[in-house]
């Protein structure tokens, strides 16, 4: 069984776990999810997978590296200690994974830009295309950051207009987007696909 661990420190966290379960169903592959709020979760959990939701990615550092927590350090060692663990970063997550300000390297090649489409009024829905999926998706924007950049060794995983909305860089997925507010399953079955094959 597939362990796929969600880290629970604020935003759509519980969607996340419903799409998963739907796209686990989709695959005939077996998980189990594991809620990850203290650095203590994580070390239990002996995880394949993570996914980080969308959010507000300030409050998300504020409460991950408080000291009763310690959860976003251990998180960022985590996945810095092996390039094969796949990981879904969505929205403030994708923040997270561009800009981890701990001192250490960004998790993905780009820098990105906080709330870029404006404020919560701003939010829309509309059809991108996944490069890595191979066809359309229903892409929902909330307050969505931006990429400022992307290095060349990033893979374009989704585009919106021309516009690069997610990437891929060895096992890791930063998507603009809230991939689990529609019915559409395809990366999180990749997100487990991937787990299993490193699981192999």
């Amino acid at each position: 069984m597939l362990r796929i661990g969600l880290v629970m420190l604020q935003g759509a966290r519980h969607v996340h776990m419903s799409a998963l379960q739907r796209a686990a169903e989709e695959c005939g592959i077996e998980i189990s999810l594991h809620e990850l709020r203290m650095a203590s979760d994580l070390v239990d959990a002996d995880l394949h997978a993570m996914v980080l939701p969308g959010g507000e990615s300030t409050t998300m550092r504020l409460t991950g590296n408080h000291e009763t927590s310690g959860l976003l350090p251990a998180v960022f060692d985590w996945i810095r200690s092996d390039p094969s663990r796949p990981v879904l970063g969505t929205c403030a997550g994708a923040i997270l994974l561009s800009d981890p300000q701990d001192g250490g390297e960004p998790l993905i090649p780009a820098s990105i830009g906080r709330n870029a489409y404006g404020s919560q009024v701003d939010s829309f829905q509309d059809e991108l295309y996944s490069e890595m999926l191979g066809r359309d998706f229903p892409g929902v924007f909330i307050r969505a950051p931006r990429f400022d950049s992307i290095d060349d060794s990033a893979e374009v995983a989704a585009t919106h207009d021309g516009e690069v909305v997610g990437i891929k860089h060895a096992n890791r997925l930063a998507l603009t987007f809230h991939p689990e507010l529609s019915a559409d399953t395809g990366f999180h079955r990749w997100l487990i696909e991937a787990a299993e094959e490193a699981a192999a």
